[in-house]
């Protein structure tokens, strides 16, 4: 579509907007201004590069072996840079600690720190973009049982908690440097494949170290901690420690962030009716947005009414600062750096359908009893001339509109991954 199409496309449908008392220019500029987290693991397959020796594990799975797969950290930030370009908006990266760089000697989890990721911070630094961190729980031979800090053995918990310790102190680093706070999630895998006898004594070993893990206080300027509960995994299907209840109590107890991950619960449940109903008890919470498909499977994020209803209910509820929102999903079967960009590219695309909703007529008709209107404008809004405000927004963004981006992507393919082997 040439350029003056596009500006008349948009001129039309801002038009149609403005009826319903939107202002598209305003949802443009409110868009461009949430930032998304994208995560570093789509890019090698959840690998790293800590050579820590083990393979993919404890309850994460990768399924495809497409071509073009980062091998070294360069690489893996190069193909972060190709997508990035082709997104529209704010766009942070998310990393784990299996992705520190330990160049010429092996550090262990329980060593690490901002050293090992001195290069990430300069290259974010240059990009001006921020950090998040995730503590790495799995895929290393101290798991023991499945289990890290529930684990009765205290040497298997002091081997964690140390590693957690280190990890907040690598995310106060990192948003020290960038001047962007860092959020630093945890998760553990720790659970059972069939039904314990003990419910009660793996949970309170987990809180004992959670409470060492967190003992020390770090600037909030620099650093913020978040939770993150499991319904159940791979090797966890019958109990896993780290429950919903128990980190939503521990969250708040603590004054915690809570990160919600879409695929973590059973297959019919959202998201999204759980975030103002988390927030009325802190002050902030995180997302790691994902699609499951019969189990937490990590699907590519696609837009779904899953992911519509999400994004309504942050940008509905004003919570806009209030909600991290971090993407978690990696997909080896199909062009990595597409995975990134279609998944990123949705999240984006709902959060603007969210700000051009008519959303102020809708509630109109709510607090007037009019539940008749208030479906019929729900409705009405899904076949409102969208299509032509994205294509703009993201033409404005400096980024390809419509199907564009897929010849990039198809010639960085041609020209760069193609020639890993």
């Amino acid at each position: 579509m040439k350029r003056a199409n596009l500006e008349k496309a948009y001129r039309l449908a801002r038009e149609r907007y403005a009826e319903l008392g939107v202002d598209t220019d305003r949802a443009l500029r409110a868009a461009a201004r949430i930032p998304v987290s994208m995560h570093c693991w789509q890019g090698d397959d959840v690998g790293g590069f800590e050579g820590a020796g083990s393979a993919l594990g404890d309850g994460l799975a990768v399924t495809g072996n497409y071509p073009g797969k980062a091998r070294t950290p360069d690489e893996l930030r190069a193909d972060f840079e190709q997508a990035r370009a082709l997104i529209p908006g704010t766009q942070r990266i998310n990393l784990h600690a299996l992705y520190a760089e330990n160049p010429g000697r092996r550090v262990d989890r329980d060593a690490i720190g901002p050293a090992q990721f001195a290069r990430w911070i300069d290259w974010a630094k240059d990009l001006g973009i921020g950090l998040d961190f995730n503590q790495t729980y799995f895929s290393h031979p101290r798991v023991k049982d499945g289990c890290t800090l529930s684990h009765p053995d205290k040497a298997v918990r002091r081997f964690w908690i140390e590693h957690g310790i280190r990890c907040r102190e690598i995310g106060a680093a990192m948003g020290r440097a960038t001047g962007k706070t860092c959020l630093t999630n945890l998760w553990i895998p720790d659970g059972t494949k069939d039904t314990p006898a003990d419910r009660s004594g793996p949970r309170e070993r987990l809180a004992e170290s959670l409470d060492a893990i967190f003992a020390r206080r770090l600037n909030p300027r620099h650093n913020v901690d978040a939770v993150e509960p499991k319904l159940f995994g791979i090797g966890s299907e019958s109990y896993v420690a780290g429950s919903h209840e128990f980190y939503l109590g521990y969250a708040v107890s603590r004054g915690k962030l809570l990160t919600l991950d879409a695929g973590h619960y059973h297959p019919t449940e959202g998201i999204a009716d759980k975030i103002s109903a988390v927030l009325q008890f802190l002050p902030e919470r995180a997302l790691h947005v994902s699609r499951g498909v019969r189990w937490d499977s990590d699907h590519v994020v696609t837009l779904t009414d899953d992911l519509q209803a999400i994004a309504q209910e942050i940008v509905w509820g004003g919570y806009t600062d209030r909600v991290r929102i971090g993407l978690d999903y990696f997909d080896a079967s199909i062009n990595r750096i597409a995975a990134w960009v279609i998944g990123t590219r949705n999240m984006e695309r709902a959060l603007l359908l969210a700000l051009v909703a008519p959303i102020a007529r809708i509630r109109a008709a709510e607090r007037e009893g009019d539940a008749t209107s208030r479906l019929a404008l729900l409705e009405e809004a899904k076949s409102l001339p969208f299509g032509a405000v994205w294509d703009f927004y993201c033409a404005s963004q400096d980024v390809p509109f419509g199907e564009a981006w897929i010849a990039e992507v198809k010639r960085h393919e041609r020209d760069v991954l193609s020639q890993r082997t």
